[in-house]
């Protein structure tokens, strides 16, 4: 049985189900779990968190999504591996965020894309050309693995981002890489298929290919708005869960 979880000395005014899921997140990352160890079950945490067991089990859902645990049908759940990679900050910048703040991150986002999709077309040489047909390619060939395909995703971005030439926008996407694969495997995950998402960027390719900048900032913000309408959607499925 694992000792009760303190409260936060500053609560923060928020729903009841996010609250609960910060504070399972911050035992999580406390050091008491090693990566690829069993957590306790739901009940365990129910009592120590002084939650309902719907609302726990709701938040191990939201953390699933995120790729911090991984659920074993029969089995219980375990803490990823490879957290490490993803956490804590992504938590911390991404999806446990207040409305406001996740908001602003998504339009800066969506803005510098478009952007940087544009400066690629008119600035890219021949040998970021190759790389990013590469990327394209790996997400073609990856289907339904969704953890490749998120990879070859984000690197698809970020190689777009180098060919833009503005070393210091590229820096800003390269330094939320990490948020962009959360995102992106959220998205992903929650759609089921690749097929529509990869549609949406060969015009992006395409466009780069062809040194159409007009061409390409219109097909890169075609993508965000798609990528983000989902990400919303499926952050206020998790919402209307947790509430």
């Amino acid at each position: 049985m694992i000792a009760p979880l303190p409260q936060p000395d500053n609560v923060r005014r928020e729903a009841p189900g996010v609250e609960l899921t910060r504070r399972l997140l911050s035992y999580l990352l406390s050091g008491e779990l090693a990566p690829g160890q069993r957590i306790p079950s739901e009940r365990q945490l129910a009592e120590a968190l002084s939650a309902g067991r719907s609302t726990v089990r709701e938040a191990i859902k939201s953390l699933s999504l995120l790729g911090l645990l991984e659920q074993r049908v029969g089995d219980g759940t375990y803490l990823s591996r490879s957290s490490s990679d993803l956490l804590p900050q992504v938590i911390e910048w991404g999806l446990l965020l207040g409305e406001k703040r996740l908001e602003d991150l998504l339009e800066a986002r969506y803005v510098l894309e478009v952007q940087l999709a544009g400066w690629a077309a008119e600035r890219r040489t021949d040998e970021q050309l190759r790389r990013l047909v590469e990327s394209a390619h790996e997400m073609e060939v990856a289907g339904d693995d969704f953890d490749a395909y998120v990879q070859a995703d984000i690197a698809f971005h970020l190689q777009l981002a180098e060919a833009s030439g503005n070393s210091v926008l590229a820096s800003v996407l390269t330094n939320v890489q990490s948020l962009l694969q959360a995102w992106a495997s959220r998205v992903i995950r929650t759609a089921g298929e690749t097929e529509t998402s990869l549609a949406m960027h060969q015009p992006i390719l395409k466009a780069v290919e062809e040194r159409d900048a007009e061409a390409a900032r219109a097909a890169m913000l075609a993508h965000m708005d798609r990528a983000t309408r989902r990400l919303r959607a499926s952050m206020l499925d998790g919402r209307e869960g947790v509430a």
